[in-house]
């Protein structure tokens, strides 16, 4: 058993609306085999790996997964379910997964698992195989030592405790995340221009000088006593002698903690003779070459949490401690505690693991015990002088008995150090009085702050810190903006640049995708096929964008999936035989069902070709709250009659206007002669692709005036919109260069050429090679009965003999007119450009179709006609 092929569709796909992995794998001699039939197989399996059994059948079934193996299945399904239970034992618990037979190829298989970390799902899938393919085969496999890499694997990609709250209550509120790289726990919050960025609890708009002057605790408590707010006196010292006499002005027990130290490493409190204070001077020298040294304030230690300028939770922490049975040890009090499934390593979990350290035996000296010490039942033993979680110390609840002057208080510290999130540490002997009563002070805030002591208290109510930090940085917003996804067989790259030049002459800031590109607000950001997953992201992170119009391709879908959670308006032009017999897309019908992944995305409107039967059986896909647009170069369609008969809404042809309906009303938009890239009205594919363009802006709330003006002032040239029907002329003969590759296509461009001029029409043609014998077939079948005389080149062999494209495509001409001399084989696309040039006179009409760019053309022309050239080049290249 081998892997052939492995990509990842992160985002919506044919598949599943999660992320997956998808993986085509070889069985070889595994081939036809069933679990039950191999000896010993199942036993293995389930004992390695006895999460299995817990695994649910499809359809949520229970009986585990054991179950299906024990009744016998082939092999590469039970590759899909180790590869879950394998992720779900080092990481995130993932469920979904598929397995099916590859068509027309015996042995393979595709299959189809979930993932919740990217950077366990390969090395999961490998080992999947691994062990299904020695277990197969009765050898062991000691599973521990990789099982052990993919646990640090999924440690090291985690999402960390404070961060995943708060990505939690961005999901519960409808707003879109994207995490920026696997290394960084870094993370973008929303789209365009109403983006927000968060790592850990610190925000965009958490201002660096603010983090600064927090991480500075002697310039956090000056600026906090110009505020009022009540501090610990004290001193800062480099050296020891500077700590003992300042500890010695104060005459009071005094805490030590490293000037910018964190998450309470370094801190010593109650330190009251020269001797303690220098135990707790090197302690802090660990973490930092300044030392605080401060009145220690008496009392319990408090973390009230500030967030968009309000109180979102606060808790009383306890420091890491342990309690007394009267039979075990200190130490194995700990290791008892440390069993805790709610404590992991670090900010892992829930609570920190309690560490018997150094600082931890001091703890116990000064309490008068030892590690091997016996304490009685009930006697608290504490580990920690500070309370902080990260330290294992634990937390509890008590945001509801906060005074209202303290509420201010802490509300006050946070904005004058300047943190729109922040931790106020509090020491006070009664957190209901408030702190100018008990001689309570403020003893930290801190930028960054934790958010599990709330979100997951050891006792009290938990509180959604999460959601107050979500709610502090987005407001009310959702975080998205208006996003069109289009895709169909033809017409996506004209459409998509219409719905987008539209949108920017009503004054919005707009991100393209195209096959041509990704541009924003009209300038190209990167060159290229611009349709899939990463382009998508390129616009929906441009910080400039207010609205985004995304050409989405086949190919995109398949290969990644949707770079879009969701999609306000999804459009669907057409479906028709393009691509087949390539990535598991074989029939029409798959098509249609890659396709129907932008229906299924539409959250606000949903627009159809009416006449088109199977976009109008994507209807059946829609979202139950996203309406339904169609769209009809037949204003007597009957889909689109019923439609607007029922109140729905819709755009259709009638005496060459494009009318607008909504069922009971009916406005005449503009008639097609004014949009320039109707071509007078003969441009019938434009005149649709300008119906689904007008439907899905006013699905997106554009008016109709802001429609006309964009659809009657949208150019479809060299420079617009390359190779989508330009039109040039060339002394007396017009040339028409577009991107047609497809029979639909060719079908279309030569009715429009054809009414261009009365006079002969010359079609330079071809069709990349990876397509099947009988699409190139149907595309010669198609050029044969759509023009006079052909010249047919090579474009793209893609894995087939040269030459062999173009004598399909001959074979399909000559179905049509049989063995003429009006066709043409010239395989070299410059030299074919120059035939078919030489066979026009004026009042011809040549066509150039399937080309690369318009600078192929130019540089064709050039050899004769230099001054036609530059001429081109001007006007579009």
């Amino acid at each position: 058993m081998y892997i052939l092929e492995q990509r990842f569709l992160r985002g919506p796909n044919v598949h599943a609306d999660t992320p997956c992995l998808l993986s085509v794998i070889d069985l070889e001699d595994l081939y036809g085999i069933s679990s039950k039939d191999i000896p010993g197989f199942n036993d293995a399996l389930l004992a390695a790996l006895p999460s299995l059994h817990g695994q649910l059948l499809p359809l949520g079934r229970d009986g585990g997964f054991a179950q299906r193996l024990r009744a016998g299945t082939y092999l590469a399904r039970v590759v899909e379910h180790v590869t879950l239970a394998l992720q779900s034992v080092a990481g995130p618990a993932v469920g979904y997964g598929r397995t099916r037979p590859a068509a027309g190829r015996p042995g393979q298989y595709r299959v189809v698992v979930q993932y919740a970390i990217e950077k366990l799902a390969e090395p999961s899938f490998q080992l999947a195989v691994d062990v299904v393919t020695a277990m197969a085969s009765g050898a062991g496999f000691d599973l521990a030592p990789r099982l052990q890499e993919l646990r640090a694997l999924g440690a090291r990609y985690a999402v960390g405790t404070s961060t995943a709250a708060v990505l939690a209550a961005a999901h519960e509120r409808g707003i879109p995340t994207h995490r920026i790289t696997d290394e960084a726990n870094l993370f973008q919050l929303g789209w365009g221009s109403k983006q927000k960025r968060l790592q850990a609890t610190t925000t965009s708009d958490t201002s660096y000088v603010a983090v600064k002057i927090a991480s500075d605790k002697q310039l956090t408590k000056a600026l906090l006593m110009e505020a009022g707010v009540p501090v610990p006196e004290g001193g800062t010292a480099a050296t020891l002698e500077e700590a003992q006499r300042i500890a010695r002005r104060l005459r009071v027990p005094v805490t030590l903690k490293p000037l910018d130290g964190n998450q309470g490493k370094g801190v010593t409190t109650r330190c009251a003779t020269p001797e303690e204070v220098a135990t707790a001077f090197d302690f802090a020298r660990q973490y930092g070459r300044r030392i605080i040294v401060e009145r220690f304030v008496e009392g319990r230690d408090y973390r009230v949490l500030v967030a968009g300028g309000r109180i979102a939770a606060a808790s009383f922490r306890r420091p890491a401690h342990v309690v007394g049975d009267g039979v075990s040890t200190i130490a194995e009090l700990v290791e008892i505690e440390n069993q805790n499934p709610a404590r992991g390593a670090g900010h892992s979990n829930v609570l920190t693991r309690l560490a018997l350290d150094a600082h931890a035996e001091d703890m116990l000296r000064r309490q008068g015990y030892s590690p091997d010490a016996v304490p009685g039942p009930g006697v608290c033993v504490e580990l920690r002088s500070n309370a902080n979680l990260s330290t294992g110390g634990t937390a509890e609840d008590c945001t509801d008995l906060l005074p209202e002057s303290t509420r201010a208080l802490c509300v006050r510290a946070a904005c004058k150090i300047g943190l729109d999130v922040a931790g106020i540490d509090i020491v006070c002997r009664d957190i209901t009085v408030p702190l100018d009563e008990q001689g309570g002070a403020v003893i930290e805030v801190n930028a960054a702050p934790g958010i599990r002591m709330h979100q997951h208290p050891s006792a009290g109510k938990p509180r959604d810190a999460g959601d107050a930090i979500v709610d502090g940085l987005m407001g009310p917003s959702n975080g998205r903006i208006p996003v069109v996804a289009v895709t169909g067989t033809n017409g996506k790259t004209t459409t998509t640049l219409m719905i987008a030049h539209a949108a920017r002459v009503a004054g919005l800031g707009t991100g393209v995708t195209t096959t041509e590109g990704v541009f924003v607000n009209g300038k190209r950001l990167v060159k290229g096929d611009c349709t899939g997953y990463w382009s998508a992201r390129t616009v929906l992170s441009a910080p400039d964008v207010d609205f985004a119009v995304l050409e989405t391709a086949r190919g995109g879908i398949l290969k990644r999936g949707l770079g879009f959670d969701q999609c306000d308006v999804g459009v669907v032009l057409n479906v028709a035989a393009d691509h087949l017999g390539l990535d598991g897309v074989d029939t029409i019908e798959d098509l249609a069902q890659v396709k129907a992944v932008v229906a299924s995305s539409a959250a606000k409107a949903l627009v159809l070709n009416a006449e088109d039967a199977l976009c109008v059986a994507m209807r059946r896909r829609a979202r139950p709250d996203a309406e339904i647009v169609f769209f009809s170069m037949d204003a007597e369609s009957p889909v689109l009659l019923q439609h607007l008969e029922d109140g729905g809404r819709g755009t259709y042809l009638q005496d060459n206007a494009i009318v607008i309906a909504d069922g009971t009303l009916q406005q005449e938009l503009m008639r097609v002669e004014a949009m320039p890239s109707s071509i007078g009205g003969r441009a019938r594919y434009n005149i649709a692709n300008a119906l689904a363009a007008s439907a899905a802006l006013m699905a997106s709330g554009f008016s109709n005036l802001q429609i006309a003006d964009g659809l009657s002032s949208f150019v479809s040239d060299g420079k617009t919109n390359p190779l989508r029907t330009n039109v040039f002329d060339v002394r007396g003969v017009t040339v028409v260069v577009d991107y047609a590759h497809n029979p639909a296509a060719y079908a279309a461009l030569a009715e429009m050429a054809r009414a261009l001029l009365p006079g002969h029409l010359v079609g330079i043609v071809t069709a990349p090679g990876d397509r099947r014998d009988s699409d190139l077939l149907q595309v010669g079948e198609v050029c044969g009965e759509g023009f006079d005389e052909l010249v047919v080149y090579e474009s793209q062999s893609r894995g087939r003999a040269p030459g062999g494209a173009v004598d399909l495509i001959i074979e399909g001409i000559e179905k049509v007119v049989g063995p003429s001399d009006t066709i043409h084989r010239e395989l070299e696309v410059q030299q074919a450009i120059r035939l078919g040039l030489s066979l026009c006179r004026a009042g011809d009409v040549l066509v150039f179709a399937c080309g690369s760019s318009l600078q192929t053309f130019i540089d064709a022309l050039r050899l004769d006609d230099p001054e036609s050239a530059d001429r081109i080049a001007s006007q579009g290249a």
